[in-house]
C-alpha cells in the first residue's frame, strides 16, 4: 500500500517537478520535502510542521490535502519508535536568548501561517484575466479589432465557445469581427481548480 510520502513523489515526476523547483515554489527546504517522500519523520522537530508541509506540497501538485493528511495519519500512528530532532533546550540559552528565540519561532509560524492561508486563497480564488488590448471601444471603418488579454498559464480561456491558447506569459489574442452598431464580447476564463471568472466588454462600431 503506498505511503504519504509515496504518493507525493510519484506526482511530482508525474508532473515533471524537481524537489528544488516545489521548494522555491512553497518556500519549504528541498531536504524536509526530500525527507517527507521518504517518509523520514525523525527529520522534524513536531508532527505539526509535517501535517503544515505535507498539506502545502499537496496543494501544490493539486491532490486533495484531506486524503494526503489520511495517508499520512495511517502511516504516522503504525510508528510507536518516532523521535523528532531535539530542538535547543532552554538550559543552553540565556535570558536574552530566549527572548530572541521565542521572537523568531512566534515569526516563523506566524509567516508560515500567512503563507499558507495565502496559498489557500489564491487555490480558491476564480483567476484574474486582465484585458491589455484594444483600450479604446468606439471605432469606425473596421471589420474587427485585435483583443489581447492576460491571464493564468494554467487557466483556459473561452471566447464564443471557442479555446483560445495563450502563451507561456499569460497572454491570449483573438480577432474580434465586429458588426455596426453595439457589440458585447464575453471571456470566460476557468481556473485549475475550476473556479470560473467572466469578463465582458462593450464595443461600437459607427455605422
Amino acid at each position: 500500500m503506498l505511503t504519504v510520502g509515496e504518493i507525493l513523489k510519484k506526482e511530482r515526476e508525474k508532473k515533471g517537478y524537481s524537489l528544488l523547483h516545489i521548494g522555491k515554489k512553497i518556500r519549504i527546504r528541498e531536504t524536509f520535502l526530500q525527507a517527507i517522500e521518504e517518509n523520514n519523520w525523525s527529520t522534524f522537530t513536531s508532527r505539526i510542521y509535517i501535517e503544515g508541509i505535507i498539506k502545502n506540497y499537496a496543494l501544490f501538485l493539486g491532490l486533495d490535502p484531506k486524503r494526503a493528511m489520511a495517508f499520512f495519519r495511517r502511516d504516522y500512528e503504525k510508528k510507536d519508535d518516532v523521535s523528532f530532532r531535539k530542538a535547543v533546550t532552554s538550559k543552553h540559552l540565556v535570558p536574552e536568548s530566549k527572548k530572541y528565540a521565542t521572537l523568531g519561532i512566534v515569526v516563523l509560524v506566524l509567516l508560515f501561517l500567512a503563507y499558507f492561508g495565502y496559498q489557500l486563497k489564491l487555490y480558491f480564488s476564480p483567476p484574474r484575466v486582465q484585458l491589455i488590448e484594444p483600450k479604446e471601444t468606439q471605432f469606425k471603418k473596421v471589420e474587427k479589432v485585435r483583443v489581447m488579454g492576460k491571464t493564468e498559464k494554467e487557466a483556459v480561456v473561452t471566447i464564443y465557445k471557442d479555446r483560445i491558447f495563450q502563451n507561456s506569459d499569460g497572454i491570449f489574442i483573438y480577432d474580434y469581427i465586429l458588426k455596426k452598431g453595439r457589440n458585447i464580447l464575453t471571456i470566460e476564463v476557468t481556473g485549475a481548480n475550476g473556479k470560473k471568472t467572466i469578463l465582458t466588454k462593450e464595443f461600437y462600431l459607427s455605422p
